[in-house]
């Protein structure tokens, strides 16, 4: 049982872990991996990641019309136990996946479930251990809209200058949780950080919006 105060955003869940395999498909793969109580949709793979997941481009697709020599880094904000992490990694071996939690317990999960699926490219980490130098070739995110308006826009307008140019971010979030009124105040507040970016809705699913940020080229 989790304690009431005991949320998926907490960075040390007091609750017993309780940890257990379960099977899920990311990438085309039916895969088994681990999960714990104290994170995000500890049972299963949550119907707004599902949205999520049918709705992006493949990673591969897209950092392959990017070009570039370097090898890409793409971001997983709120990683959670992994699916999305996992699906880049799979979907684009040579980039670098940077998953970002702040719950230790979700980032335990998320090495222990790169290593059982044999990828090498995931680095799970809090926010303060990413290089203040990388820029996102692609960004992923099921935001955690129940951590509250004032930190929820906090850590989007840190993470989403940070696309690279001409790069992609896809939100995920509940409709009756603010989907709508989130794409207006991104549209607003997000100039002064990445002007010319522009915000729009790329899909609507199972009472879900996915929000696309794309940054100037």
């Amino acid at each position: 049982m989790t304690d009431e105060h005991d949320h998926y955003f907490t960075a040390q869940p007091a609750s017993a872990a309780e940890r257990r395999t379960i099977s899920v498909r990311l990438a085309g793969r039916d895969v088994e991996v681990e999960v714990a109580s104290g994170v995000f949709s500890p049972g299963r793979l949550d119907l707004g990641t599902q949205v999520l997941l049918r709705t992006v481009p493949a990673l591969d697709d897209v950092l392959s019309a990017r070009g570039g020599s370097a090898p890409a880094q793409v971001l997983d904000l709120g990683c959670g136990w992994g699916p999305v992490a996992l699906t880049m990694a799979i979907e684009a071996p040579a980039a670098t996946v940077w998953a970002v939690d702040v719950n230790e317990r979700a980032l335990d999960l998320v090495r222990r479930n790169a290593e059982r699926l044999g990828l090498t490219n995931v680095r799970a980490v809090t926010p303060d251990d990413v290089p203040d130098d990388v820029a996102f070739a692609a960004l992923w995110s099921n935001p955690p809209i129940r951590v509250g308006k004032e930190a929820l826009h906090a850590m989007l307008l840190h993470w989403l200058p940070r696309l690279a140019p001409g790069a992609v971010a896809h939100l995920v979030v509940q409709r009756n949780l603010g989907s709508d009124s989130l794409q207006r105040w991104l549209a607003e507040h997000l100039q002064p950080l990445l002007p010319g970016a522009s915000v729009e809705r790329a899909a609507s699913a199972k009472g879900f919006r996915v929000l696309e940020v794309r940054a100037p080229a």
